[in-house]
């Protein structure tokens, strides 16, 4: 059965309230999954969420005449969607972009809110988007990034036994001691997206650590999903001259050695 519609019209609200802030501030303290990764730096990923069209018809282009590969990290519910980024992805193109090697990750079927839902209704969403994309003749996933960036001590959790890297949005450095089950990453979005992006290219450059660096879409303009063409474009580029490995998520987990 083809996927249900989700509702593009509701608009996220994080939840503001005390318990809200409280949790953000302790779950990152639950439910570790350090690793004392090697020197394998400077190491970089470039990773799109949810999968708008450009995602995959500008973005996994630029890579791919550099000789490098993304990652994606697909929503099946929005596959074929249009939504308030414009169109998603469809089905075809994501197995034509697992087809060239770029890293198709999970990104729950809903877009659900890991750091809200239960326990169970997140096994739930994350087991329906690996049949999704099994489904579609493309390997189960192994690494997944919480949709919002919003976790709990439960999400941590169950993503964490399924999972061998779960990303959020909080920024830094993957580097010993990095927390697998809740792994940073910097956006690429905004007026500022690229400066921003950059200037956690030059730290990882200096301490030969891995930076995963995300966006959405990419455009004309940079907004609040996205950067221009022109901006990702630089940043793949500074990031060959500088001497990153460019390596999907996937990748880059599997070279960071055990937990502790």
């Amino acid at each position: 059965m083809p996927p249900q519609p989700l509702n593009e019209a509701a608009v996220y609200r994080p939840d503001l309230s005390l318990k809200g802030k409280l949790r953000r501030r302790i779950v990152r303290l639950q439910h570790r999954r350090p690793v004392r990764p090697p020197r394998v730096g400077p190491m970089i990923s470039f990773c799109f969420d949810d999968v708008t069209d450009t995602a995959v018809s500008v973005g996994a282009k630029i890579l791919e005449t550099r000789g490098a590969r993304g990652s994606f990290f697909v929503c099946t519910g929005l596959l074929g969607q249009t939504g308030h980024m414009g169109a998603y992805a469809t089905r075809d193109q994501i197995a034509a972009a697992a087809k060239a090697a770029h890293e198709i990750g999970c990104h729950t079927y809903s877009h659900l809110d890991c750091g809200q839902a239960a326990g169970a209704d997140i096994a739930r969403d994350l087991d329906r988007n690996r049949e999704a994309l099994t489904a579609l003749g493309l390997p189960a996933p192994t690494t997944f990034a919480f949709p919002f960036g919003d976790v709990s001590a439960g999400a941590k959790r169950v993503a964490g036994a399924r999972f061998q890297l779960c990303r959020a949005l909080h920024h830094g450095l993957i580097e010993p001691g990095a927390d697998l089950n809740q792994a940073p990453a910097v956006g690429i979005e905004g007026d500022e997206g690229e400066a921003v992006a950059r200037r956690w290219m030059q730290a990882a450059a200096r301490q030969g650590a891995w930076l995963i660096l995300y966006t959405h879409l990419l455009g004309q303009a940079a907004s609040e999903f996205g950067c221009t063409v022109e901006g990702f474009t630089r940043l793949v580029d500074e990031a060959i001259a500088g001497g990153f490995e460019i390596v999907t998520v996937a990748r880059g987990a599997a070279m960071l050695g055990s937990p502790q």
